[in-house]
């Protein structure tokens, strides 16, 4: 199946759920073990598929949720074909589910809560470091280029943040932090950094991308995968 654009995605005004980095993300909240406990009996009677798309953490008061496809197509502008890991239109559709399964169990979803830190590696040879970091992070060749059609270090089983690699630049500092958050608290998380002595480095692409400072200079990445919804209530 065809992965989905950001843009599409946004239309489909998913009110749970937002696209960070690769995947769909929402965060219910839970009373107790009970609660929890039957939301996941409900979901386990969902869909066959769904085992194969969801991810599900749980916190001691919510419970997190991520959507992606696996096999998703991306084609290049030259026709050639790439399997990787990202949204579908399966996602979108079972996210909908989920959202009503949810809805009929009265929990709460916390949409402006979900996060995702990645790591990114400027280098100009990440084909020659990138086994270094996927044996190093996960311990399996395999995890170099997993879902994905460049050299970017993927754990399947989640244990670890993702390494994508940019291009080389003349900065002293080659490692940073990507910090991808719901757009509705991007704002509220700059000013936050800012508030505690950061300084904002570049902001040309803001609100997709503002890059930060410390007081020493260490660089990381606010990111926004898409914008919100702006009306209409699909789920």
């Amino acid at each position: 199946m065809d992965m989905l654009p950001s843009a599409q995605i946004t239309e489909a005004r998913l009110t749970d759920w937002r696209k960070l980095a690769q995947a769909l993300h929402a965060r219910y909240l839970v009373d107790d073990l009970a609660a929890l406990a039957r939301f996941v009996t409900a979901l386990s009677g969902l869909d066959d598929a769904l085992g194969d798309h969801l991810r599900l953490t749980t916190g001691r008061r919510h419970v997190d949720l991520r959507l992606v496809s696996a096999d998703a197509v991306y084609r290049e502008d030259d026709g050639t074909e790439h399997v990787v890991e990202w949204v579908t239109q399966l996602d979108v559709d079972l996210a909908r589910r989920i959202t009503q399964v949810a809805a009929d169990q009265g929990l709460a979803a916390d949409p402006a809560a979900v996060s995702v830190v990645e790591l990114g590696l400027d280098t100009s040879r990440s084909a020659t470091v990138a086994p270094v970091w996927a044996a190093l992070l996960t311990g399996d060749p395999a995890a170099q280029g997993h879902g994905s059609p460049s050299d970017e270090v993927r754990d399947p089983t989640g244990r670890v943040p993702n390494l994508w690699f940019g291009d080389a630049t003349d900065a002293m500092q080659r490692f940073h932090v990507e910090v991808y958050v719901a757009p509705e608290v991007a704002e509220q998380r700059v000013a936050a950094a800012l508030a505690a002595g950061g300084t904002v480095v570049d902001d040309s692409e803001a609100p997709a991308l503002v890059v930060l400072a410390d007081q020493d200079g260490n660089r990381g990445v606010l990111c926004v995968a898409q914008p919100p919804a702006t009306s209409g209530s699909a789920g």
